[in-house]
């Protein structure tokens, strides 16, 4: 009995010797086999719109460099290296982080000890396999392609389109398996970027995170960028070819607000233009063609321009100038104008046509393609 205690004193002695206090912050340990001392290492990160920001700076003594600090949530930044090409993403968050830089290459350098990043490199093996796999399944097709064994060709097909399906469920599979990690976030957040991101699930993936993570200052930001993407396509949506064209009201030159319902009953062009537009000004020659051409019988414009603050004579000597006789509007708000940020409008010239109704019936139409449009409502 005295041998089994003193074995487990002898135990717990080793233990507690081994055991170092957790740091209340994180702790960045690197190593740097083979580059030079005085080499400046960089943690960096990256804003809202994938603009650069500078973090924290170190310096490579002896191929050892450190950073220390302390950070609210877990976030994505990245390491560079004077001297190494590319550079390194791995997950900021507070505990021991030890990053062994390779000299030939950030990309192969290798990061470990944080749960955050033992998601990240797992998701990442993961998506590496899956990608090998579609690049032997794409070779191998193309190559039954040129063969005439089309029983082949059609088998290989049908396994590349069921991993491509599989490659596109796996992020949402991880963050649901990983829902009470912060990597999670960071892949959904990354995931909004693309354009044919199922956003329905992407608000699914993180409804399912963990609440610390999903009330977290980083949880929210992400939240409202889902928010908003749904929207921004909801609007897009309503701004397709057969839907009832969204209302708005704006000042005229007077003053007075002219309303799109106005035109009811009316063939309409909405054209959204400026005076400082090039194109829309070598454009107007044929609007205005067409509007005289078809306005007896039943065509109304409404031009919206995106003058800028304090331009409305030059706006109103562009209408003169180039003898646009139909209604205009102008918040003078350049592309903040709201009835062009209604109409998803990034650049002009840009029109919407609508029929009696007001239905979208076409978009962006110029010279011609104009003219035979009205033609064919209005003749």
């Amino acid at each position: 009995m005295k041998k089994i205690l003193g074995f487990l004193l002898v135990s717990l002695l080793l233990t507690a010797c081994e055991t170092t206090e957790k740091p209340d912050g994180y702790v960045v340990n690197g190593t740097a086999k083979g580059v030079l001392n005085g080499i400046r290492v960089y943690l960096k990160s990256r804003d809202d719109k994938g603009k650069e920001m500078f973090r924290d700076t170190a310096i490579i003594v002896d191929e050892k460099f450190k950073f220390e600090g302390k950070i609210e949530n877990p976030q994505m930044w990245f390491l560079q290296v004077n001297s190494v090409p590319g550079s390194k993403p791995f997950m900021i968050e507070n505990g021991v982080i030890n990053i062994q830089v390779e000299k030939d290459s950030m990309h192969t350098t290798k990061v470990s000890g944080t749960k955050s990043n033992k998601a990240f490199e797992e998701y990442n093996l993961k998506v590496k396999e899956l990608s090998q796999k579609r690049r032997t399944l794409s070779m191998n097709h193309r190559q039954a392609e040129r063969g005439t064994d089309s029983a082949k060709t059609k088998l290989i097909k049908e396994d590349l389109d069921k991993l491509t399906n599989e490659m596109m469920s796996y992020p949402f599979e991880f963050i649901n398996k990983n829902n009470d990690n912060f990597f999670s976030l960071v892949l959904i957040e990354s995931l909004l970027g693309g354009n044919n991101t199922d956003l329905d699930k992407l608000s699914n993936a993180f409804n399912n995170l963990e609440s610390d993570i999903k009330q977290s200052i980083y949880g929210m930001r992400v939240n409202t960028r889902i928010i908003t993407k749904k929207q921004e396509k909801e609007r897009l949506a309503n701004l397709e070819i057969g839907k009832a064209a969204p209302e708005f009201s704006a000042p005229d030159p007077d003053g007075k607000m002219l309303a799109l319902k106005d035109m009811k009953g009316k063939v309409t062009i909405i054209d959204f233009w400026a005076s400082w537009c090039g194109p829309c000004r070598r454009e107007n020659p044929n609007v205005v063609k067409v509007y005289e051409k078809y306005h007896d019988k039943g065509l109304e414009i409404i031009g919206v321009s995106l003058d800028k603050q304090g331009q409305k004579d030059r706006w109103l000597s562009a209408i003169e100038k180039d003898k646009l006789t139909w209604h205009h509007v102008s918040n003078l708000a350049y592309f903040n104008d709201p009835v062009a940020k209604q109409y998803a409008i990034n650049s002009i010239p840009a029109t919407y046509i609508l029929d009696e109704e007001g239905t979208i019936i076409a978009k962006n139409l110029r010279g011609p393609a104009l003219e035979n449009k009205i033609a064919e409502l209005l003749d």
